[in-house]
């Protein structure tokens, strides 16, 4: 056990039998079952509200999360000797949710429903509402106006380039059609009911941050993005994920919204949301982001191929869209 590690467990009212290394944090065999210890990595103003949310939510019978325990002196976080913070988490021995079987992942989208069944509540410590879409989708349009301006200086110009802007114009378009559609919804009001009712998502409800354990249940980790917001957005940003594995297979994402719906139905206006939010180019987005705030001198295979499939997707996310909500660009 390292230096560190000991003068932080010693802070809590544990008693530890061994320790290893996982990614980024330490797995801890313990008296009161396996944890996890991590360096706080977001604001510690968020730290009680965390703690809040984890409490109701075992209080409303959800007990398989990663809640925060106190340590000896009823705080949130340790200190190191070095000045570091961290919190300790209850932990699962599982396996990640696996992207490649449909019926882990009906499951999930399941058990995120119910979760936003339970998540709506009044909490005691502010909790940060999730962005304005439409605001998002206007900011990051003039992102992307922005790279392709850079882009048009460059000479010579390398592959990574040269396919942005031979494609730019058609992803573009998807960008523009989103801003056009959010605007003529009834997202405004979707959005400010939710943020007053107190409904809650993850904020990141992803394979990674689900586990599979033994018995089959669920254990759902790494709260730390939670915010008031459209629940549905939870499960657009889950759906996009997991199509964007799968190749946007119609069945596929047909079942998953239907297993999420049979728990917590989804009215009209958040389906369409929902069909907004696949209708940005959301990947493109993001490549061009990274590759905006990167060093430029050197474009990797990787950034290439990612762009590749962002830009391949399109058209299957195109029949998807048809398919399942019978969309008309």
């Amino acid at each position: 056990m390292q230096e560190y590690e000991l003068n932080v467990l010693e802070q809590y009212n544990i008693e530890v039998s061994g320790t290893r290394k996982t990614r980024g944090a330490v797995l801890c065999d313990t008296d009161r079952g396996m944890m996890l210890l991590k360096e706080v990595k977001v604001s510690e103003r968020r730290i009680p509200a965390l703690y809040e949310l984890h409490e109701y939510l075992k209080e409303q019978g959800y007990t398989w999360t990663d809640r925060l325990m106190l340590t000896k002196e009823g705080e949130y976080l340790a200190s190191s000797e070095e000045g570091k913070q961290y919190l300790l988490k209850f932990w699962f021995q599982g396996r990640e949710c696996d992207v490649k079987k449909p019926a882990e992942l009906l499951t999930a989208a399941g058990n995120l429903a119910r979760l936003h069944v339970l998540m709506r509540y009044e909490p005691k410590n502010a909790v940060t509402p999730g962005a304005h879409i439409g605001e998002e989708y206007l900011r990051h349009n003039r992102e992307l106006k922005k790279v392709r301006r850079f882009m048009r200086g460059i000479s010579p110009k390398g592959a990574f380039e040269t396919v942005f802007l031979k494609y730019y114009e058609q992803m573009y378009q998807w960008a523009e059609m989103a801003v056009r559609q959010i605007e003529s919804s009834d997202y405004d009001k979707i959005y400010k009911e939710s943020i007053e009712s107190g409904c809650m998502t993850h904020g990141e409800y992803n394979y990674h941050n689900i586990l599979m354990l033994p018995g089959g249940q669920i254990a759902v980790t790494n709260f730390e993005k939670f915010k008031r917001d459209l629940q549905v957005e939870d499960f657009y940003y889950f759906l996009r994920k997991v199509m964007e594995k799968q190749g946007w297979k119609v069945r596929l994402g047909d079942n998953i919204i239907n297993a999420y719906s049979a728990v917590r139905p989804l009215a009209e206006e958040e389906l369409k949301y929902l069909q907004n939010r696949l209708c940005y180019p959301e990947k493109f987005w993001k490549i061009a982001d990274s590759y905006y705030r990167s060093n430029k001198a050197w474009i990797s295979a990787k950034s290439i191929e990612k762009l590749d499939v962002a830009i391949r997707q399109t058209e299957e996310k195109k029949r998807f869209l048809e398919e399942i909500f019978a969309f008309r660009p």
